[in-house]
């Protein structure tokens, strides 16, 4: 019934198998890869024929994560997996980036590949399983795919790279001093397509370093994904890339001039208009059944890319005019905003982010529901791209996957320079707002976002600047290197590295290439161009802050902090949580409590947490035998009084200690609801409290004269 093909390796501290032939049998392709107890099933499907008139590849990569897989009921009210998680959103990204240079040119028909992971151990990251399914799946499918790839975790601890982290390393890595970087490298058997990571001011040599130790450590992965296809493979798929030779030349013959004339022209709108009007020229210049053609679009293209390649690589200058390792003018301001926490306008050439910094309590923490576990992020960055960042109309609607993926980016670059939760205890959420997009709006969002937390106050250990660059490789070998790439130099280029990071070293690095001859030579030119340019852009932020405010917002919150006993937290809540809505309602300021006994005070009002202070610590402090405190009656009785003197306690005052004079009876001087003066005498055989009146002088609260004399 089944013809099943399995093959397996040890890799690093598991064994990887790969899987087909059982289940999903009437997919193109369908492979189950498991790493130690983690499997995830890849299932590849695609059209047999290009829909007519298509002018682009329309790969789709889904990514899902079922709660069965690590034994969980999903939460929420229909109790069933929803739309996709960040997490799920970004490992489709991850997946997606280095399959989709190496279908064969031309070939546009739809594919769909479709990632479940089945089975979570909590220890392997599904993610890197799913890329090594989805490659091996595409391999077995027939489709004109040129890898396989594989893709592996690198991870750097005690100056040793490490091969798949686990999953518990990798969490909170901001809070692990131990591991610093988190890298994602996937490539085939002689290139690196791509690389994602985060990290924690490694030098460039430290990171090339981690980049040539995964594509290393993929190789075993990429000979077992072709051993599998030897054995369980299709037939390949019969297509041949359309032939539009001729179709170019003429179109060359009768545009290139043009295109070459709207190409020099340096401002964006007006050369994207002058190459809309070359194309226009062109076209009616072409016969009726020229203008019919499929690969009119494709033609066009390659004659833009060949005028822009071709003079970079020849002439060094580029489509601005700037020289290969120029970055474009930088304008920086910050707070602009009135209301706001902090806010910066990072302005790079065309490219523009409007940043707002909001700082927030612990009940502003984000709660992260994944497979591993549930956690809490006090980190957030989210990022806007509007159409007419681009001076487009379009649909607006919740972020994409652009949008998820360029903000993610800027979060990990900037992780390494926050500040402890426990020096600064407070929820950061940036907002990136991308106001003008020629070029690198993430790198400009990093930038942006350093600058606006500076001048919300917060204490950033450096600044981080983030710059994009490009490649321009030609047939013959030749290349050139382009420091802060425009739009058009990312589309029609060969590379789109972006490196962010400190004074003294890389935060971030995210790699995706279009042509499989990167050499580690170009890689180590790319990032030393890189540095330079981050440099420069670090000078040209810190005319506009260097460092942290040291005043806040008058509109953002102040947080104390104080450590009660873990004994006391219930007595600070009370029954039904009735105190801490007490303090919270007659103080005016937020209170959170964790396990651990941490009570973070918030307001803006100094006063108000200077209340919820006092009352907290009235609550969990203990009174001190011979110290004086303030008091109220309570109840009176024959022998004396009860007051109310130190937060929910009471204490009696002897009739014989109200006065230093015989009373009849303590109501003779004192009434419920009096304040009075006491000092705490100590604590009788059954732990009562003793107080004292005629010790203290009540005008003043100070200890009486005859007392003071007779001590």
């Amino acid at each position: 019934m089944f013809n099943v093909t399995k093959k397996s390796m040890e890799w690093g501290e598991d064994t990887l198998t790969l899987e087909t032939g059982k289940i999903a049998r009437q997919a193109d392709g369908c492979v189950i890869a498991t790493l130690g107890e983690t499997s995830v099933m890849a299932a590849v499907t695609f059209a047999k024929e290009q829909k007519p008139g298509q002018d682009f590849f329309p790969l789709t990569v889904h990514y899902q994560e079922k709660y069965y897989a690590a034994g969980k009921v999903p939460g929420g009210f229909f109790k069933r997996e929803a739309r996709p998680s960040e997490k799920e959103t970004l490992t489709a990204r991850l997946i997606d980036r280095p399959i989709r240079p190496l279908f064969v040119p031309g070939f546009k028909n739809e594919v769909l590949v479709m990632c479940t992971v089945l089975s979570h151990d909590l220890v392997n990251d599904p993610d890197m399983v799913a890329m090594i399914a989805a490659s091996a799946a595409l391999t077995l499918s027939g489709a004109p795919f040129m890898g396989p790839i594989a893709g592996c975790r690198v991870g750097f601890e005690d100056g040793e790279y490490v091969l798949n982290p686990e999953v518990s390393d990798m969490d909170g890595l901001r809070s692990n001093p131990d591991q610093r970087l988190d890298l994602v490298v996937a490539g085939t058997k002689d290139a690196v397509m791509m690389v994602e990571s985060e990290a924690y001011e490694l030098s460039e040599a430290e990171m090339l370093g981690a980049v040539k130790f995964g594509h290393e450590q993929i190789q075993p992965v990429i000979d077992l994904i072709i051993d599998l296809a030897e054995a369980a493979a299709k037939e390949p798929f019969d297509f041949q890339p359309a032939d539009y030779s001729a179709l170019y030349e003429r179109v060359k013959s009768l545009g290139e001039d043009m295109m070459r004339a709207a190409f020099a022209i340096t401002d964006k709108q007006e050369r994207t208009n002058a190459i809309s009007a070359a194309r226009d020229a062109v076209k009616e210049q072409l016969s009726e059944e020229e203008q019919a053609d499929a690969n009119l679009g494709s033609a066009f293209k390659k004659l833009e890319s060949a005028v822009l390649r071709g003079d970079v690589v020849k002439s060094g200058k580029r489509i601005d005019g700037r020289a290969l390792d120029t970055v474009r003018p930088i304008s920086s301001e910050v707070g602009i905003l009135p209301r706001t926490h902090g806010s910066a306008l990072f302005t790079r050439g065309e490219t523009q982010g409007l940043v707002v910094t909001t700082l927030g309590t612990g009940e502003d923490e984000q709660i992260i529901d994944a497979l591993h576990g549930n956690s809490r992020s006090n980190f957030l960055l989210h990022y806007n791209f509007p159409p007419y960042s681009v001076g487009e109309v379009g649909r607006v609607g919740p972020p994409g996957r652009r949008e998820i993926g360029h903000g993610k980016l800027a979060w990990r670059a900037l992780q390494a320079v926050l500040p402890a939760a426990t020096d600064f205890p407070y929820t950061i959420r940036l907002v990136s707002e991308i106001t003008e997009s020629n070029g690198s709006s993430s790198m400009a969002t990093v930038c942006g976002s350093s600058l606006s937390m500076m001048d919300a106050g917060v204490p950033l250990k450096s600044p981080v600047a983030g710059v994009a660059m490009g490649l321009i490789l030609e047939d013959s070998g030749e290349y050139a290197v382009l420091t802060d790439i425009l739009g058009d130099e990312d589309h029609l280029g060969d590379m789109d590295f972006k490196v962010a990071g400190t004074q003294d070293g890389i935060t971030s690095l995210q790699m995706d290439i279009k042509v499989a001859g990167i050499t580690p030579e170009i890689m180590e030119k790319a990032l030393d161009q890189a540095k330079a340019g981050r440099l420069h852009i670090l000078d040209e932020m810190a005319k506009a802050l260097t460092e942290g405010r040291q005043e806040f917002s008058a509109h953002a919150p102040r947080i104390e902090t104080m450590q009660v006993p873990t004994d006391k937290i219930r007595e600070v809540i009370g029954s039904g949580g009735k105190v801490i809505r007490e303090i919270v309602e007659t103080s005016g300021a937020k209170v959170d409590i964790n396990d651990d006994g941490i009570i973070k005070i918030a307001s803006a009002n100094a006063e108000s947490i200077q209340k919820a202070y006092d009352m907290i610590h009235s609550i969990v402090a203990e009174p001190e035998e011979g110290k004086i405190y303030k008091g109220k009656v309570v109840k009176i009785v024959d022998f004396g009084a009860f007051v109310n003197f130190f937060g929910k306690r009471d204490g009696l005052v002897h009739v014989s200690q109200i006065e230093n004079k015989r009373l009849n009876h303590p109501s003779d001087v004192l009434k419920e609801g009096q304040e009075v003066w006491v000092k705490l005498l100590g604590f009788d055989d059954r732990g009562k409290v003793r107080l004292s009146m005629k010790m203290v002088d009540q005008e003043t609260g100070q200890e009486s004269k005859q007392e003071a004399a007779a001590n």
